[in-house]
């Protein structure tokens, strides 16, 4: 825009994050980032999460078994994301991921 002065990225991206009344960038970050290390290896490996939204965590899981699982550690894992990410999630959305089929081979 004609008139404004050049911003760094870092500051522009704040002020996205804060337009979607969203977590700051770091927070985001530390949940993204950190992911496998807050839930632990054997959850890490059928779930991770797509996104942050006022409060609510959607998170994919390869099966609908890990669905159950995620909805049954809801509680744990949102005290974790608070005391290691310093992000408060109201509530855990999960979604199975859709299958991809395969070919047959002849």
């Amino acid at each position: 825009m004609a008139g404004r002065d050049p911003v760094p990225i870092t500051d522009a991206l704040d002020d996205v994050v804060r337009s979607l009344r969203g977590p700051d960038r770091r927070q985001v970050g530390g949940l993204f980032g950190r992911w496998d290390a807050i839930v632990g290896p054997q959850v890490a490996a059928h779930a991770r999460p797509l996104k942050l939204d006022g409060g609510v965590l959607v998170v994919e899981v390869d099966d609908g078994a890990w669905a159950t699982q995620i909805q049954f550690l809801s509680g744990s894992l949102r005290e974790r994301l608070a005391a290691d990410a310093g992000v408060e999630v109201d509530r855990i959305e999960v979604r199975v991921a859709r299958r991809r089929h395969t070919p047959l081979v002849d």
